[in-house]
């Protein structure tokens, strides 16, 4: 899951050196926060949110068929 938020984040930025994610376990689940320069943060959420739903729904889709909870946080 890390890599394929990468690899969007990645694709979507102008800076894609600054993207870096990283991912925490509690007792919810993985949580995956993902960090970009501060002029590329508005290219990750896009309008209305709506890249940063979509990678949110990627992610508990792919979480969902191991059996396990995720959620993305953009920092």
């Amino acid at each position: 899951m890390k890599e394929l938020i990468e690899y969007i984040a990645k694709s979507i930025v102008n800076s894609p050196d600054d993207v870096v994610v990283t991912e925490e376990t509690d007792e919810q689940g993985t949580v995956l926060k993902l960090q970009v320069a501060d002029d590329d943060k508005g290219r990750v959420i896009g309008k209305q949110g709506r890249i940063a739903e979509a990678m949110r729904t990627l992610i508990r889709v792919k979480a969902a068929k191991t059996g396990t909870r995720a959620s993305l946080e953009i920092v």
